[in-house]
Parts: structure tokens; sequence; C-alpha cells
């Protein structure tokens, strides 16, 4: 199958862990072992990631040693360029007789977008409540909870086209794998003029992962996290891991906005669209996932 396969910043970082270039090694070679066995079971990838914690750690390092810090979609292009390279070279790895390409990706999105007065996605490293509210009045951040921990969040907005499918096409119709849409790819508006220019924000990746799947045709999107299944109720006594659901079964439930939530309707909305299946898991389950024994695997009604 054609497979879009996006990895949650999460799983290349892993909650808690020190940001550092050694552990982000060490999680993205764990990867590319997992994505190596879908490449040798015949799958064709596109392969896109997160980068919330990544791009929050450079947005403070930026802060830190610079009076004009770099805006928030450069420092995407950063990350997306950061971890593409590390992917890239661990897959390359691992898979000796294919060819590998890391494309920085820009997705255009509203400027208009009410995303960009509510945010509400998370980045950088994840604080105690009294650190965060302190960061939120010394550097004029929004802040939000991110399970027991708090983390700044920035405006997401919704991908609407992603300027480079020409050339991923291009590329996929090659038999090149695919390391695109970093960090949901790069934000930018389009001008009077109809030239584009960034704008501050970081989209969420899985939605613009379900945006690619949809245009290069991808039999299946595939959303590796460090959860092993979307739940029902989670964080009470009564929380339940979902199986195989319809679409309509899994639409109007409420879920984490800051994490499962886009997960969710970028698998609604690429099931909807296509009458192909999304699925969500752990990254060590991906080819079970695939098959549909591990994970949630969710199907148009």
């Amino acid at each position: 199958m054609r497979v879009v396969v996006a990895l949650g910043g999460n799983a290349l970082l892993r909650r808690g862990e020190p940001m550092t270039a050694e552990n982000q090694r060490t999680n993205v070679r764990r990867a590319a072992a997992v994505l190596g066995d879908l490449i040798r079971d015949g799958h064709t990838l596109i392969i896109t990631h997160g980068n919330g914690p990544q791009v929050g750690l450079l947005a403070l390092q930026a802060a830190a040693s610079s009076e004009s810090a770099f805006p928030l979609d450069v420092l995407d292009a950063e990350s997306a360029g950061m971890i593409g390279y590390v992917l890239q070279q661990e897959l390359g790895n691992v898979i000796k007789d294919r060819l590998f390409a890391t494309l920085l990706t820009q997705i255009k999105v509203d400027p208009r977008d009410p995303a960009f007065s509510s945010p509400t996605k998370p980045i950088g490293p994840v604080y105690d409540e009294a650190t965060a509210r302190r960061f939120a009045t010394e550097r004029g951040w929004t802040i939000a909870p991110d399970n027991d921990k708090w983390r700044r969040v920035v405006p997401s907005p919704k991908p609407l086209a992603i300027l480079e499918t020409e050339v991923l096409s291009f590329l996929v119709a090659h038999g090149v794998i695919v390391i695109c849409a970093g960090g949901g790819g790069i934000p930018v508006v389009e001008l009077e003029s109809g030239a584009v220019a960034g704008v501050e924000a970081v989209i969420d990746k899985d939605l613009a992962s379900s945006l690619l799947a949809r245009q290069l045709e991808a039999d299946m999107l595939l959303m590796l996290t460090d959860v092993d299944a979307v739940y029902v109720g989670w964080g009470t006594n009564a929380a339940r891991a979902l199986g195989h659901v319809r679409t309509s079964e899994i639409s109007g439930r409420d879920f984490p906005s800051g994490s499962m939530g886009p997960k969710v309707t970028a698998a609604i909305e690429f099931s909807e669209a296509t009458g192909k299946p999304a699925a969500i898991g752990r990254m060590e389950d991906a080819v079970r996932i695939v098959i549909g024994e591990r994970g949630t695997f969710i199907e148009k009604q």
C-alpha cells in the first residue's frame, strides 16, 4: 500500500525525556527500524513528523541568544530540516537499496483562521503549573494543561493547500521515500500580490498529514504516537481503548484538542473523503496496526 505515516513529536522525543541530541537520535533510530519493517513488507511510505518539543526548544534557544528571535515559521523549517536529516540518515542505515529525501514543505493557511486568536498547539518542554504561569507572565506566552503538566501553546491554523504537491508526487512516482510536511509543514499565507509569506504558527502535523494523504491518493493514513490506541474516557476509571470503529461511531466525541483530538479529526477527514482506512497507535506496533491487529483502526461508515 501507499501509506502516509505521521510520527508524533513525542514519539521521537519521549514525554519528560531530556531534550538532547543523543535522546532524539536514539528515538529516531527506533522509529527508523519500525519504518524499515513496513518498507520491507512492500509498502510505499510518505513520512511526516511532529515537532512540538523540538520547535519549542528552538524558540527558547533563539530567545535566549538573540534580541530579535526568529519567528515560528522559520523555526518550523529549522526543526523540519533537523529531524528530517536524522530520520533520513537512520532510514538509510536500515534500508540500503532505497532512495530517501527530505523536502521542506510550505502549507497555505487562512490569515483569518480563528486559531490565531485561540492557541491550542503545545510546544516545548513541560513545566509544573507555577513555572508555566511565571513564564506566561514574563514571556507573554499562552499556556495550557498537558496531562499533569503545563506547556506553552501557539496558534495551529487549519492546513488548506500543500504548495509542493507536484514535487512530492514526482518523487513518490519515481520510488523515492520522502520525509515531508515536517512539524505540520511551514505555515504560509498568500498576499494580495500573489506572493507567499510565513506566519507565526505551528500547523498540526496530523491534519497536514491527512491533507497530504488525500492529495497523494494514499491507501492508508497511519498516525504513530506514544499511546497504544484512542481511548474514550481517557484519564478516568472508565477509560476504554477503541479497536475497529466506523467514522460515524467516533464523530462528535470529545477528545483533547492539543493531542488526540486532531488525530481523530484527521482520521475521519481522510476516511470520509477517500473511503480508505486510517489508524492510530503506538509506534512500536506499526506493522500490526497496518494489518488491523493493534491500535485504533478507523473506516468510513
